[in-house]
């Protein structure tokens, strides 16, 4: 029910980390920028709220394993969150653009990419690493993406990254990295464990490994139905079907479409509002529906004119990401 509202309730926004919440100190938080900079720099948060232009931006943010359960249907994917569809939400963010801050560093000749360094230890690299990620520095530099201290309107709760975090709109949700201590501007992309090794999409014969497969990015054109529930007995007759849209990189979503008869035909939703570029789309489709068992299919289009693949068996892979194939209800 909690994704059925345009912007997410922050106590019901989903949580993933891989490692304990740590604890700050705010007054005694420091921010170092260095790298490949003219000006390294350690700013306190006091110094990021006064010297830097506050921005908001509505965003979604969505975890590469969102609807994993699906491919956990296929086949078994040990070890891994089982994610249905509630691994996104979209929340009003608040803080400064990164583009700021790295302006008054300074980037050098070299620099391509743009690293992050969180306060979190986790245990599951070996030996145990404190967890990171990073953009391509084009991105880093886009006004869009934040180094936020609020969310919905009021502080960021610990859970959620306290004091600051990262905020890449587009982007999966693992290169937005919470409890931010450190920002390094490199020529390659971030070496750590949870780039090279975690967040990337393998083939089915792939072992996970460092550098195999292909690093997770910009997060691919997805949808869900979040009203009726799976399984859900309704009255006969009209039927609201409600649900979201998100396409990630720069593409928006243009069209939602609704099949009661497995796909051999098709009615268009109607799109709600609209919250920006950065968000998702909810959308609203009234069907007739007479007694008996119904099977729901959606397909969502973007605005490059890609839509979802049909077959979630064909996406399956080893770590359980990117599934965006059509969703079904019954």
């Amino acid at each position: 029910d909690a994704l059925l509202s345009s912007l997410t309730p922050t106590e019901t926004f989903y949580v993933r980390g891989h490692g304990a919440v740590p604890e700050f100190d705010p007054s005694a938080w420091r921010l170092r920028v260095g790298g490949l900079v003219e000006r390294p720099l350690s700013l306190s948060l006091e110094t990021l709220q006064s010297a830097f232009a506050e921005r908001m931006v509505i965003a979604t943010l969505q975890c590469a394993g969102n609807r994993r359960a699906g491919l956990i249907s296929v086949r078994d994917i040990p070890g891994e969150a089982p994610w249905g569809p509630g691994a996104t939400g979209t929340a009003t963010w608040t803080g400064v653009a990164l583009a700021d801050v790295l302006a008054l560093a300074g980037a050098r000749d070299g620099a391509a990419h743009v690293g992050f360094e969180g306060a979190d230890i986790s245990p599951e690299a070996k030996p145990a690493q404190l967890y990171g990620g990073s953009v391509p520095l084009d991105k880093a530099r886009r006004r869009e993406v934040l180094l936020a201290w609020a969310m919905n309107g009021r502080p960021l709760p610990p859970v959620h990254g306290a004091p600051v975090r990262v905020v890449v709109p587009g982007y999966i949700g693992a290169r937005s990295v919470k409890w931010l201590t450190r920002i390094e501007v490199r020529s390659e992309a971030w070496p750590g464990y949870f780039q090279d090794v975690v967040y990337r999409l393998l083939t089915p014969e792939q072992t996970v490994g460092p550098g195999v497969g292909m690093p997770l990015g910009l997060v691919a054109l997805n949808s869900d139905v979040l009203a009726p529930m799976d399984g859900a007995e309704v009255a006969a007759g009209p039927v609201e079907v409600r649900g979201y849209a998100f396409a990630g990189g720069d593409r928006h979503v243009a069209r939602v479409d609704v099949s009661t008869d497995d796909g051999r035909s098709w009615t268009q939703a109607e799109l709600l509002d609209d919250l920006g570029r950065w968000a998702w789309r909810h959308w609203r489709a009234v069907l007739e529906l007479p007694p008996g068992e119904h099977r729901i299919a959606v397909r969502a289009w973007d605005s490059s004119a890609a839509t979802q693949p049909e077959d979630e068996a064909a996406l399956w892979n080893p770590k359980g990401y990117v599934n965006n194939a059509r969703p079904r209800i019954s």
